[in-house]
């Protein structure tokens, strides 16, 4: 694409995310800053609409980027704008609390009122930290408590689902057989040993201590990503006209699983990720994109952040807004 077609282009996003109306010859002709004939800009449009970058929606006379012209200009044609000062010290204030999770959930409060759209973050990794006792508790007949408290401190209760009912003396039994075995172990190494050191044991009770190892290992997918502002996107003309699309997205929120996939994925690439329309796989809505950010602690990555809104979004204003809360949080986890 030569100069004259990218300038046109950037000018035709640029003017369409602002106002959100199809762009037409002498508008462009106006805006683009281009000492050309309204013939030649109508011939550039015309390339550009074959070679898929933008489409004229219905009769209008006028033109949208479509998901390849969107792509192309947040790549190489975007001019990012450094964040105001005043947002980066309202960053800053948000992101200053001594505890981990209130300030994951502010990240996420923090991201969906300055872009007004969906705030996400994926909660931090835990850490491989060693287990220090743990205790089984009868609810019902097949609903069995577990107690675990970490080296760490940190006391997690998980509720597991057995095949028969087990007495508390078996459950006293296996507690007491778990903390002399594997207390001060990781999970990891416990499910290593697990398999070689309970052969010899009742298969049943080898059940229970495995259901309970599997419940204690993992987080529930509510735990694992933390939302604000979803209700930010019924707001958006683009995306509240789409009831259909807009209900599988809410359904996404509610069960998390493929949002988690998504920012799972995006944790393992460097910088700033944008996803438009339906590029991610995970994202129902084709007028929607997200921008995610990956953070650290004490130099490790251990989670993603992000805001999801429409296609139609002003990118040069929330890229540096994602990308700055990430280092903020980077900064305030690593400091504790």
């Amino acid at each position: 694409m030569d100069k004259r077609s990218q300038i046109l282009l950037k000018t035709l996003v640029e003017h369409y995310i602002s106002d959100g109306q199809p762009i037409g010859s002498r508008t462009l002709l106006q805006h683009s800053g281009l000492d050309v004939s309204p013939a030649t800009i109508r011939n550039v449009m015309s390339d550009l609409e074959q070679l898929g970058f933008i489409a004229s929606p219905h009769t209008s006379a006028g033109r949208i980027p479509t998901q390849k012209g969107y792509r192309l200009f947040v790549d190489s044609l975007l001019t990012v704008k450094p964040l105001d000062v005043q947002i980066v010290q309202q960053l800053k204030t948000g992101l200053s609390s001594p505890n981990p999770s209130e300030l994951i959930a502010n990240a996420a409060d923090m991201l969906s009122q300055l872009t007004q759209f969906a705030g996400v973050v994926m909660t931090p990794k835990r850490k491989r930290v060693a287990f220090k006792h743990l205790e089984f508790l009868t609810l019902s007949e097949k609903r069995i408590l577990v107690i675990i408290v970490t080296s760490d401190g940190n006391v997690q209760n998980r509720i597991i689902l057995t095949e028969k009912p087990f007495s508390a003396s078996e459950l006293t039994q296996a507690g007491n057989y778990f903390n002399a075995h594997f207390s001060g172990h990781t999970f990891e190494e416990v499910q290593q040993k697990l398999h070689a050191e309970l052969k010899q044991m009742q298969n049943d009770m080898n059940q229970l201590m495995t259901a309970a190892l599997e419940a204690s290992s993992k987080k529930t997918d509510d735990d694992s990503v933390v939302i604000a502002g979803e209700r930010n996107l019924l707001q958006v003309d683009d995306l509240s006209t789409n009831v259909t699309s807009l209900r599988k997205l809410f359904e996404i929120f509610e069960r998390r699983t493929s949002l988690m996939q998504l920012l799972d994925n995006s944790q393992r690439a460097e910088g700033i990720q944008i996803f438009i329309g339906g590029e991610s796989g995970y994202l129902p809505l084709d007028e929607c994109s997200m921008i995610t950010a990956p953070y650290e602690a004490d130099g490790q990555v251990v989670g993603t952040l992000g805001v999801i809104g429409p296609t139609r979004m002003a990118y040069e204003r929330v890229i540096p807004i994602v990308d700055v809360t990430a280092k903020l949080l980077s900064n305030a986890l690593s400091s504790q």
